[in-house]
């Protein structure tokens, strides 16, 4: 009996998916700069079908360990797509698979974009107004999906609100912990005394910022990973593109590449919501205590023996100046 190999596989896959004649895959690489989730370049050639000749595209499934603020990839495959139809520049979502036979893993494709991803990069020749604007509308489509959705019945709406129960996730993930993070349950408590009342909520990206973007020069073309989404306040996703841990050393305090007012004033024009100034500082520090527990289960990922890894071995490093800067947004520096 012939064994049939992965590639061959991953083509009879996307050949009945599409509905080709023949597929032959010329690539398949693992491509860098994935956190949490695999993804891999293909490079296919379809005879036949709606869409004959060469295509480019990217195969996302899990890593070899996650962090537990993931969502499952049929989630966000549903997500993706709905972000999709609401008319976000996204990668076109195209198949999802839940056959492990095919690769060993459920996964999902979607077309491949061009541009550049790296926030250091990004940054360097800042300001980049043009392509801050584009953002700030960027945000105020996906935020124009709202509950209930049908497609999206597995997101929980917030029970207490979108502040309380962030409390209360990343407490449990604290008590967890093997040791204690004082300056990190410092933040909590701050936040658990200051939590602001949430009037709308949306889809929120929860990780829109430099660095899940692409561009191509200055042009943007495509936002990216939607394993964190979920309903929340908007104010959550303003605040968490202008924290300072994403803006890659840059002064321009949104996102590194432009002053505030630019993002707020394109958000706003677009959306035709007011953005609460005075809420931005608390959702900041949201933002660094979130982003602190992402980065102890990251390093936990490594220390697990599971995914040894250099790279998550060293946002555990990062700890140390996320709390620093809780410290200083709640006034205690």
């Amino acid at each position: 009996m012939i064994e049939i190999d992965e590639n061959q596989r991953l083509a009879r896959f996307i050949a009945i998916q599409s509905g080709a004649e023949d597929v032959r895959i010329d690539r398949n690489d693992l491509l860098v700069g994935g956190a949490i989730q695999e993804n891999r370049a293909l490079d296919v050639d379809m005879v036949g079908g709606g869409e004959p000749g060469p295509l480019a595209l990217v195969l996302r499934t899990e890593a070899l360990s996650s962090v537990p603020e993931s969502r499952p990839l049929d989630q966000q495959f549903a997500m993706l797509s709905a972000a999709h139809q609401a008319g976000v520049t996204v990668p076109e979502p195209l198949w999802y698979c839940d056959n492990s036979s095919v690769i060993g893993r459920p996964f999902y494709i979607m077309r491949r974009i061009a541009g550049e991803a790296l926030g250091s990069r990004i940054v360097r020749n800042a300001p980049h107004d043009r392509l801050m604007q584009r953002l700030g509308e960027e945000l105020a489509v996906i935020h124009t999906i709202t509950p209930p959705r049908d497609d999206l019945v597995f997101l929980d709406l917030p029970r207490k609100g979108p502040a309380q129960d962030s409390i209360v996730k990343y407490r449990a993930y604290l008590d967890a912990e093997p040791e204690p993070h004082p300056a990190l349950e410092w933040g909590l408590r701050w936040l658990e005394l200051n939590a602001p009342i949430t009037a709308e909520i949306v889809l929120a990206h929860h990780d829109f910022r430099t660095g899940n973007y692409m561009v191509d020069g200055e042009t943007l073309t495509g936002i990216l990973d939607w394993e964190f989404a979920g309903w929340s306040d908007p104010h959550e996703d303003i605040a968490w593109f202008c924290a300072k841990c994403w803006r890659f050393g840059s002064d321009f305090e949104a996102g590194g590449i432009a002053d505030r007012d630019v993002f707020y004033d394109a958000y706003e024009a677009k959306s035709g919501r007011k953005i609460d100034r005075n809420v931005i500082p608390y959702w900041e520090v949201m933002a660094h205590l979130r982003w602190a527990v992402v980065a102890l289960h990251q390093c936990a990922r490594h220390r697990s023996g599971k995914e040894p890894s250099l790279d998550l071995a060293l946002v555990g490093r990062r700890l140390a100046e996320l709390e620093y800067e809780i410290l200083v947004l709640t006034g205690v520096m």
